[in-house]
């Protein structure tokens, strides 16, 4: 099999290649490197079963350079706009590369026809109401145009599917976190907490603190994105990924102060800076995955947590305490 991964430096992309290539697959990766990081991938830079392809998929000759290295068996759609703010400064750019770039590549696989999975985001929803958390069916409330563009590609992929018979889905994984995440801007609050504990930063709260993440470690998550990749019974649904346990970002900084920075990291909170597309409430309710696709995640956050740290060189006394 040969599988196209487009974001395939960045974050959660860099962990499907290396996964995919474990598993015997050829890889093909693009990535524009707007989120994405040349040093996710450069230990693969020997890898006979990997390319890169360097370049934003809006662009026709990037998606022709693509193309030329296929054909493939499994688009795994990854690359996006991620920056929230970003979306609200310069909405015009996320619509090009969340909507437009799906858009082009969709019509790529109705051509040339394979599987496609796009990877959506727990932010579409709005905050969880009641157990046991935020299901497929729950409302959504597209709170940002990085929301609505995500919405916007899942309608397209979906309607790929339905319109065109192609094998497509949509998946909604939570607040996922682990080795390789950026720890500035829009980085996750795992990996910036961490970052900050160890250097004897402050950890700074956006609003009050009481806003609840559902926290999904990444190997867990690429577990359930592959399941995904080859299941039958997933095609033209949505699916969710995460624990079914929340914790409150108040909570979560005094347990990486604890675990991390031995209980020194001071932390203080600061004005949200964009408060309006705030979510209050994320619970994930990941049963349909859990009864279907045989999917449970696997790693404790306190685990996480320590991986995270020991990715950043924390010391072993620092990155070893005790589950919770």
């Amino acid at each position: 099999m040969t599988c196209l991964v487009t974001g395939g430096a960045g974050f959660i992309g860099s962990h499907l290649v290396d996964a995919l290539l474990a598993r015997g697959e050829r890889v093909v990766a693009v990535d524009d490197f707007s989120n994405g990081r040349p040093e996710n991938v450069a230990h693969l830079a020997e890898n006979g079963n990997f390319s890169l392809v360097r370049g934003n998929v809006c662009a026709a000759a990037v998606r022709d350079e693509v193309w030329r290295r296929g054909p493939f068996s499994v688009v795994y759609h990854l690359a996006a706009e991620i920056n929230v703010q970003k979306s609200l400064d310069d909405p015009a750019e996320t619509f090009d590369r969340d909507v437009v770039g799906t858009f082009h590549l969709l019509e790529r696989v109705r051509a040339t026809p394979c599987r496609f999975v796009f990877m959506s985001t727990c932010m579409v929803y709005d905050r969880c109401e009641d157990a046991p958390g935020i299901g497929e069916k729950s409302p959504v409330k597209p709170a940002s145009p990085y929301a609505a563009a995500k919405l916007a590609g899942e309608a397209l992929t979906l309607s790929y599917h339905f319109g065109y018979g192609l094998p497509t889905v949509v998946l909604r994984p939570f607040n996922t976190y682990g080795p390789r995440q950026k720890t500035g801007g829009e980085g996750g609050v795992v990996a910036i907490f961490v970052r900050n504990a160890l250097e004897g930063k402050s950890l700074s709260i956006y609003g009050d603190g009481t806003q609840t993440r559902d926290l999904l470690f990444v190997e867990d998550c690429v577990d359930f994105i592959l399941r995904a990749g080859e299941c039958p019974e997933v095609l033209g649904q949505i699916w969710n990924a995460g624990t079914g346990r929340d914790v409150s970002i108040n909570d979560l900084a005094a347990l990486v102060s604890r675990e991390v920075g031995g209980g020194a990291a001071e932390i203080g909170h600061v004005p949200h800076i964009h408060p309006q597309s705030e979510i209050a409430v994320l619970r994930c309710d990941a049963r349909k995955a859990r009864d279907r696709l045989g999917w449970a995640p696997r790693i404790s956050l306190d685990e996480g947590i320590r991986r995270v740290a020991a990715w950043m060189g924390a010391p072993s006394s620092q990155a070893s305490g005790k589950d919770l």
